[in-house]
């Protein structure tokens, strides 16, 4: 198991320094409003097979951000979240 020396430990909880992934740096651009950098982000991750990039790909073709707003490409992408347990996937293609 690797440690974080008790320094850096430190300066990540004094600066709130996290240490975030693709998918939250693509559920991070959603959220901005940069729809274009989330798509750029989430896209080959979700291609990849990333449940939760699929289930961030569904909630912009179904709201239409940045790709042209289509239910079926939405359902497609929550289906392919949903069939590997996503739970967001699974709510989201039940209730489109």
């Amino acid at each position: 198991m690797q440690t974080i020396p008790l320094a850096l430990l430190a300066a990540m909880l004094l600066t709130g320094a996290a240490a975030a992934g693709p998918v939250e740096d693509a559920d991070e651009a959603y959220r901005r409003g940069d729809y274009q950098t989330a798509l750029r982000l989430a896209e080959p991750l979700a291609d990849g097979g990333d449940r939760a990039a699929q289930f961030r790909l569904g909630v912009m073709y179904e709201q239409g951000k940045s790709v042209p707003q289509d239910y079926t490409e939405a359902a497609n992408w929550y289906r392919r979240s949903a069939d590997q347990g996503y739970g967001q996937g699974q709510n989201n293609l039940g209730n489109l």
